[in-house]
């Protein structure tokens, strides 16, 4: 017995009624065999419907590929019900990657000139969806000449299509320069939305018609205003704001033709004052309007008065009850805080108490913007306020709030005690969340500030005394007593008097090496603290060489070797112990401004002795497989320069008295690719303890219109180097020069073979996915030598 084919409507009602999904499964096999069977004979009277099954089989998931030839015949047909499922059947089934879509050139062709409305509206959607950049080339006369027909219906979809067009194939942008301009005289709503948006895409992706269209910005003022005053038809208003959406795409239009163009930006500074004050916000519509407002005013060459306005609206906007709109608001004031600076300081109590906010996107932008604000005259007040939020925070953002304070507290703080105050006050709070360097910061803060040695000592005394789980904080305790152990049994003016014993001294360090919570970077300081006292207190030191022989026989291999080598102190060079541990000498420590300069003398010396790098242009490859790459040997490599002889070789040991190392040469950033605005550039770093080690961080940067998004950055090296890619910061790179994406690269060259790079980039950017494999072969010398 032969079952017969079901009804899109019947197939649909059994797939739901399925209670498995190995019975969902069943019906739809036997379903597709009926398919398949029914385009084996032919039938053109059935051929639509059984499209339209496979078509809901396809959107549920399951394999419908044998249906892209029966779209063609479908699209090839006079009949207007097959033409409608033909193309949508095109539309989901084909796409770039199928050879069967130029197939169909030839009817969209035929179906673009055929005068039906209906039919061509279908061809312009099936060619908006899945043209491909020949089916464009080939098919972009006929749009063109579709964009000025009589019917808004046509002319909509063309101008969509042109949009597609343009994106795809960007060397067509001129032949949809002429109509932009006629279209602009419409008073058809989605007729002037799209061609503000073909105008906005024709714009990003040439100079020409960029200048081309900045002659057009008073005819847009003028269609903005009429918006804003009258409005076009009041079918299209949403919350009392005249079309909304239209006025958004104006704003942005107006933002991408006055960037950098005085005489546009003069031209619409009265209307975006008009649009700024006398936009309603109490409904998202208007809301969406301003902010679009603010983003214009910021990006053109505004008046400062009109500046100061943009910004007390995003201040505003941060007193508003919707969350989204408060987030918005703290993040375009994070990108204005670098060119209005006292512009949006006068919002900061507002920001402050952003970060309140429970919800943990709000305080985080809260956060970043709260730093951006500390400067030298509120830093004292700023960070009493990152205090109070640092002790109440959530845990994940811990690590950014006490880095931050310690970063402003490094280049604004008055004085140093303030300075060392705050540090200890971040330990104190939440030293397992600072950076590795919060440690040596710290002590070479003390150890520059001899004033204030006594008073550092006896603070980080009490601190240690009270609680010794904050391991950085036990770390500069430690260190601080050892090297300054002999205040603590002085008077100090600075702080309250305080009797503190040898004993209870020494005690104190024992505990700390007796703590199962001390690392053993902790146990090392406590250790060697304790030996320094041995030169320090005036008592017996035969507690201490207990101690230290205990430690003699620890399992630690870095902590035995202290031991012992201290031990050996004891026994063979006792006349030579207290020479050997004398105080740390001065270490001399750059301010964040000394860098600042320092860095840029060093990027102006190379240009003014003719010795700038030149970047290469990347070399885009064919190959597919990224790993199987430079272990060729072919080719001329250049020799290194021979490695001059350090004036100051030999092994320092521990019995050796403190030397210096000479600070590494710098190396200097390389520009490897640059595209549409995407830049990506590489700085290395030669850690002095390990020659073999080179650490590159890449850099990428957007100074284009759009996002970058779903970024990643693969890398290989020959086979001789070893390669560890680190976790990047993110995987958008926000567009205008927002934040940029970094990630670390460590490379192990123990031969010091010369270095070659080969990277392979992919991401989204202006809505397309972009795929680059190059090489690097200007690496500096000094990476590898």
């Amino acid at each position: 017995m032969v079952v017969s084919s079901l009804k899109l409507h019947d197939l649909i009602e059994e797939i739901r009624g399925a209670k498995t999904q190995a019975q969902e499964r069943e019906v739809i096999q036997k379903e597709c065999a009926h398919i398949r069977a029914s385009f084996r004979d032919g039938d053109p009277v059935q051929r639509h419907r059984q499209l339209a099954k496979l078509l809901y089989v396809h959107m549920l998931g399951y394999p419908a590929h044998f249906g892209q030839m029966e779209c063609l015949k479908l699209i090839a047909s006079p009949r207007f019900i097959d033409k409608r499922v033909g193309y949508l059947g095109a539309m989901l089934l084909l796409d770039e990657r199928h050879d069967a879509h130029l197939l169909i050139t030839n009817s969209i062709k035929n179906d673009l000139n055929h005068g039906i409305q209906p039919v061509q509206g279908l061809a312009l959607c099936t060619l908006s969806t899945m043209g491909s950049a020949e089916m464009c080339r080939d098919l972009a006369t006929e749009v063109e000449k579709l964009l000025l027909q009589p019917g808004p219906y046509v002319r909509k979809k063309a101008i969509l299509a042109a949009v597609h067009m343009v994106r795809k194939v960007p060397e067509l942008s001129d032949i949809f320069l002429p109509p932009c301009a006629k279209l602009l005289h419409e008073h058809h709503h989605g007729i002037l939305l799209g061609t503000i948006t073909l105008i906005m895409e024709l714009c990003q992706r040439s100079p020409a018609a960029l200048r081309h269209f900045q002659k057009v910005v008073p005819k847009l003022v003028q269609i903005l205003r009429t918006l804003v005053t009258t409005g076009y038809s009041k079918e299209h208003g949403i919350s009392g704001v005249s079309d909304p959406f239209l006025q958004v795409q104006i704003l942005r239009l107006l933002r991408i033709l006055g960037r950098n163009h005085e005489e546009s930006s003069e031209t619409m500074n009265d209307l975006l004052a008009q649009v700024a004050t006398n936009t309603n916000t109490s409904r998202n519509a208007g809301s969406a309007v301003l902010f679009e407002t603010v983003l214009t005013i910021m990006d053109i060459r505004s008046a400062a008065g009109l500046r100061v306005l943009a910004v007390n609206i995003l201040g505003h906007f941060l007193l508003n009850s919707d969350k989204n709109i408060r987030y918005v608001a703290l993040t375009s004031l994070l990108r204005l805080v670098q060119s209005d600076h006292s512009a949006v300081q006068r919002h900061r109590s507002t920001v402050v108490e952003c970060l309140r906010e429970t919800d943990a996107s709000l305080s985080r932008r809260a956060l970043e913007l709260s730093l951006a604000l500390v400067n030298s005259s509120n830093v004292q007040d700023m960070t009493k306020e990152l205090q109070a939020f640092l002790k109440s925070c959530p845990p994940d953002l811990r690590a950014d709030c006490a880095s931050g304070i310690l970063l402003a507290a490094e280049r604004f703080a008055p004085t140093k005690r303030w300075h060392i105050d705050t540090i200890l006050h971040v330990l104190t709070m939440a030293g397992t969340y600072v950076r590795d360097d919060a440690v040596a910061n710290l002590t070479q803060l003390i150890g520059g500030a001899q004033e204030l040695h006594a008073y550092s000592v006896r603070r980080l005394y009490h601190a240690l005394a009270r609680d010794i789980s904050q391991q950085p904080l036990v770390q500069v305790a430690t260190w601080c007593i050892g090297e300054y152990g002999d205040f603590l049994l002085e008077n100090c003016e600075e702080t309250e008097p305080l009797k503190v014993e040898e004993e209870e001294v020494l005690a104190l360090l024992e505990k700390v090496l007796q703590s199962h919570m001390s690392l053993p970077a902790t146990r090392g300081y406590a250790l060697t603290a304790l030996m320094k006292l041995s030169t320090r207190l005036q008592g017996d030191t035969n507690r201490i060489r207990q101690v230290v022989s205990i430690y003699g026989s620890c399992l630690d291999v870095e902590l035995q070797q202290r031991a012992v080598e201290y031990n050996m102190l004891f026994q063979k060079y006792d006349h030579m112990r207290a020479a050997i541990l004398e105080k740390m000498p001065l270490v001399e420590h750059s301010s964040p401004q000394a860098d600042e300069k320092a860095k840029g003398s060093r990027e102006v010396a190379p240009l003014s002795e003719d010795q700038a790098l030149v970047p290469t242009e990347p070399q885009t490859s064919k190959l597919s497989d990224l790993l199987d790459l430079l272990d060729d040997t072919s080719g001329d490599t250049r020799q290194p320069p021979p490695l001059q002889p350090s004036p100051e070789g030999g092994v320092v040991h521990l019995l050796d008295l403190p030397s210096t190392p000479p600070p590494p040469a710098s190396i200097p950033t390389l520009k490897v690719f640059e595209r549409e605005g995407v830049r990506l550039n590489l700085s290395f770093t030669r850690p002095p303890g390990t020659p073999a080690l080179l650490l590159i961080t890449v850099t990428t940067t957007n100074s284009s219109e759009d996002d970058v998004t779903h970024f990643i950055c693969q890398a290989a090296v020959p086979k001789s180097l070893q390669l560890q890619l680190q976790a990047p910061s993110g995987s958008t790179a926000t567009a205008r020069g927002g934040l940029p994406i970094t990630q670390l690269f460590r490379i192990l060259n123990p031969n010091k073979a010369p270095l070659r790079l080969k990277l392979r980039l992919t991401y989204n950017h202006f809505g397309q996915s972009v795929q680059e494999i190059f090489e690097v072969n200007n690496l500096p010398v000094e990476t590898w030598q």
